[in-house]
């Protein structure tokens, strides 16, 4: 088993999972990191998104501002099509080139884990052998969550493909209710059982 895809709700811990297994010999590919760097980078991308959206996206530096975008388009479900339109074939590019430099640099034996919230709502399932699900609840997702506010999480929620049928594409299930120990545990038996 080569390429693992990991996913669960905004906030559920799908992130710490993800560098766990890092610390197994994993390579770790985050989707919202390549995400972020193609809202700062890509030239091409940012006047398709200021053409659909406007320019008030635009934050300090004449930058997008990720929070004024996330606004615009959790407010409305076609205006979040249209964002994942322009995003999606981007960031599994940038996926599929990853996973190509991490087999040149490490061999085909690779052991490669994608971090990405949208693994199942997407094309990137395909890229994987086996999908964890990281399952959380909505109140600790509330409480553990700082960078978004109660009202913007309900809305992410609320668009993001839900809990109950994630679970149903799961090979393994990790639930983030308690500590990072309960988690350490989690990954290793799961690491174990791929071995």
């Amino acid at each position: 088993m080569a390429i693992i895809g990991i996913t669960g709700s905004i906030g559920s811990g799908k992130t710490s999972v993800a560098k766990l297994f890092s610390r197994h010999r994993y390579s770790r590919i985050d989707a919202d990191e390549i995400s972020h760097e193609i809202l700062k980078s890509n030239k091409n991308v940012k006047k398709i998104l200021m053409k659909n959206f406007g320019s008030e996206i635009l934050g300090k530096n004449n930058e997008i501002g990720r929070k004024k975008l996330g606004d615009i388009v959790f407010s409305s479900d076609k205006k979040l099509k249209k964002l994942n339109l322009v995003m999606h074939l981007i960031i599994i590019q940038e996926i599929k080139n990853k996973i190509k430099k991490i087999r040149q640099e490490c061999g085909s034996k690779a052991k490669i884990i994608i971090d990405a919230p949208l693994l199942l709502e997407t094309s990137a399932k395909n890229l994987v052998d086996r999908v964890i699900v990281v399952k959380c609840s909505k109140k600790n997702i509330l409480r553990i969550n700082k960078k978004f506010s109660k009202h913007q999480i309900e809305k992410i929620l609320n668009a993001q493909m839900p809990l109950n049928e994630k679970l149903k594409y799961a090979d393994f299930v990790i639930d983030n209710s308690k500590d990072l120990n309960h988690l350490k545990k989690q990954v290793e038996k799961i690491i174990e059982e791929l071995k």
